[in-house]
This record gives structure tokens, C-alpha cells and sequence, in this order.
């Protein structure tokens, strides 16, 4: 059952790929190019494979701690931060570089937790990262450490990248770090641990099995990492945990091969977040809409686009949820929209050719994404 899961798995389109602070740095050492290279030609190999890529990446506190001469990871904030200022610099300039190489372009993306709970900043950053994919670049996001404060100290970046598999619809989330994968037990404390290489997600035994002791350089060990799957879950995202060091890792997970522990969530991406908006009970406003769009999006499943809309009411803000009415006052739809209620009310109507002369810039044409719209 599990090669056929994996086979699957190697199937899906859109992977986020988290690197850990002792993969990239070579356990405090400096940013590791050689591994980077190994990486990078992995991701050009998934590329060529149809697979759009977005990297999270640790080592930027490592790296500025090399570079500042400290040996043990400090604890005070500004001081995390000052490391996370200098070595975000050679972070960001061995990605681009080597990435470069192998005639991929990349992007840096820093963001903070509240990023991703902020409703406008969460659309932006799904907008720029789709943007990124449609464009052949590949996504690099970190913590913004710089600037964190209780993201640095209670954060990481297992945390961070299961949001950005949420973030970006993901149909997997790969955690590279120096462990093969889950174990029954900690295998550095318990020699009898077995490796388990395919769980569910939602299993509440997993959490005694993952030891919580980070390494000198990382923040949480297993446990933060099985709780990201936990989070990836939700959004229905596999996870795989997996050995950096491995060789080929990435090419090999994505041909099926039984590498790590394969953490399968409940429900397929589109089912869980189709529900997660069909639980809200707050609107914030309504869009009434013409019999035609009202038909387009019950038939054909069509994201809702302004040509269809014939009046807004409520003072909502991009991102907040709406309900669709049809001309006959039934709910056709809840969704998150993609203008707030003044620019919704100088688009009603209009083609989306016409938005940039309407508003003056120029976004999304939708003005709710399909993706983000549920029938009800």
C-alpha cells in the first residue's frame, strides 16, 4: 500500500521543500555550497518534471553567527537578530548564485507568522508566490528574524513551512533535516526505535513518539516537525520527513521510492479548505450576481469574475469572506474576495480587461477565485 501511496504522491504538481539550519550551514559551519548545488539540481530535475518548487530555507542565524565569531547560539533577542541580519546575507547570495547555475532564477521571501494570519498580507504573499511559480522563479522564504519577536522565540521554520504549503496550495511538503524520519522513539536515547515509514496525520499517538531536543543550531527537533505535517494536514498537504544527506532525496521522493516517513492527511487539499470556508459563519458582506454567473459557477465551478456581479453591499476588505447571492436572494456561494467593497463597487459589472483603468492598478482579474469560493 505504501509504494502505491508514494506513486501517488510522486504524481502531485506543487511540492514546498524546507531545508533545516544544519542541512544548509553543515551543522554551524557556513552556508554549505556544495549541498545547495546537490539541492538546486534536484529542484531543476523536479522543474523539468512539470513540479513548481518553493524552498523554505534555515540558516540565516547560523550563518551570521559564523560570521560574528559566536560559537553557542545566543539568547537574547536583539542579538538573535543581529546574527539573523548578517547571515541573511549570505544565505540569500548562496541561492542565487548557485541556483543561477543551473539557469533557475529564485526569489527572496521574508515573512513573519503574522504575515500569514493577517488577512490582506496573506493574500499579497499568495499573489506574489503564484506570480513567482507562474514565472518559472523559484520562491526562497525565510523567517523574517530581523524583525520577529515572538516568532523568534517560540517560531521555526517546520512551523513556517507548513503555512506556506497552506499559503500556496501545496500538494506536498518536504522537511529535509538530519534524521531519516519519524522513529517509535528517539533513536539517539533508544536503539530499539523502528523507523515508520508511513503514517496518518491525525494520529494523536504520534506526538510521544517525536522528541521535542532541537540541535545546537535548530528550534524543536521531530516534534516541531510532526506538528507541521499536522498543520500541512489540515490543508490536505502529504508531508514527507526526510534526511537531507541523503543522496538524490528529492528526485528519489519524487519517483516514489520509500525514503523517510510519509505523513498522509485525512482529506484532499481542495475537500479541506472547501470546508474550512464553509464553517465560517461571519460574512462580511454580499455580492448579488446575474442569473448567467449565477449558472456559471453552479455548472462549471468558474471563479466568480466582476462582469457578473450586479450589486455589493457591506463594507468588507480584501480577504474578507462574502456571501453570493442569486438574483432570487438564494446563496449561491460563500468566498474570499479579492477587493474590498469600494473597488468591488467600480468593477461590478465590468469586463476584467477593464480593472486597471477602473482602479488605477492592476491585480487579480477574479473577484473571487475559484479556489477560494464553496458552494453551498
Amino acid at each position: 500500500m505504501t509504494s502505491n501511496v508514494r506513486a501517488l504522491i510522486s504524481q502531485t504538481k506543487r511540492w514546498v521543500v524546507k531545508i533545516g539550519s544544519a542541512m544548509v550551514t553543515r551543522g554551524g559551519q557556513g552556508v554549505d555550497l556544495d549541498a545547495i548545488d546537490r539541492w538546486a539540481a534536484q529542484v531543476h530535475a523536479l522543474r523539468a518534471a512539470g513540479k513548481e518548487v518553493v524552498i523554505v530555507t534555515s540558516g540565516a542565524v547560523a550563518e551570521g553567527m559564523l560570521r560574528l565569531g559566536w560559537v553557542t547560539r545566543p539568547t537574547a533577542l536583539h542579538e538573535l537578530q543581529a546574527a539573523a541580519a548578517v547571515g541573511q546575507m549570505g544565505l540569500a547570495q548562496a541561492y542565487e548564485s548557485v541556483f543561477q547555475r543551473h539557469k533557475m532564477r529564485t526569489a527572496q521571501i521574508l515573512l513573519t507568522h503574522d504575515d500569514l494570519s493577517h488577512r490582506v498580507r496573506y493574500l499579497n504573499a499568495r499573489s506574489t508566490l503564484r506570480t513567482l511559480l507562474t514565472h518559472d522563479v523559484i520562491p526562497v522564504v525565510n523567517e523574517n528574524d530581523t524583525v520577529a519577536t515572538e516568532e523568534i522565540r517560540f517560531g521555526d521554520n517546520d512551523t513556517l513551512a507548513a503555512l506556506v504549503a497552506n499559503l500556496v496550495e501545496a500538494d506536498v511538503l518536504v522537511i529535509l533535516t538530519d534524521q531519516q524520519g519519524l522513529y517509535t522513539a528517539d533513536p539517539r536515547k533508544d536503539s530499539s526505535a523502528r523507523l515508520l515509514h508511513e503514517v496518518h496525520a491525525s494520529d494523536p499517538a504520534l506526538a510521544a513518539m517525536a522528541s521535542s531536543e532541537g540541535g545546537a543550531l535548530g528550534r524543536g527537533g521531530m516534534a516541531t516537525k510532526v506538528r507541521a505535517a499536522q498543520r500541512a494536514a489540515r490543508s490536505g498537504a502529504a508531508t514527507l520527513i526526510a534526511a537531507g544527506s541523503e543522496c538524490e532525496v528529492l528526485t528519489r521522493l519524487a519517483g516514489g521510492e520509500e525514503i523517510g516517513t510519509l505523513f498522509l492527511p485525512d482529506q484532499a487539499p481542495l475537500l479541506a479548505r472547501k470546508q474550512w470556508l464553509a464553517s465560517q459563519l461571519h460574512v462580511a458582506g454580499r455580492l448579488l450576481i446575474d442569473a448567467g454567473a449565477a449558472r456559471v459557477l453552479r455548472e462549471q465551478g468558474r471563479s466568480l469574475l466582476p462582469v457578473g456581479v450586479t450589486a455589493v453591499e457591506g463594507a468588507f476588505h480584501r480577504g474578507d469572506l462574502v456571501s453570493i447571492l442569486a438574483p432570487d436572494g438564494v446563496e449561491v456561494a460563500r468566498g474570499l474576495v479579492n477587493y474590498g467593497a469600494e473597488d468591488a463597487r467600480k468593477i461590478q459589472g465590468q469586463p476584467s480587461h477593464a480593472l486597471p483603468a477602473l482602479l488605477g492598478y492592476e491585480d487579480e482579474p477574479e473577484l473571487v477565485h475559484r479556489d477560494n469560493l464553496v458552494l453551498m
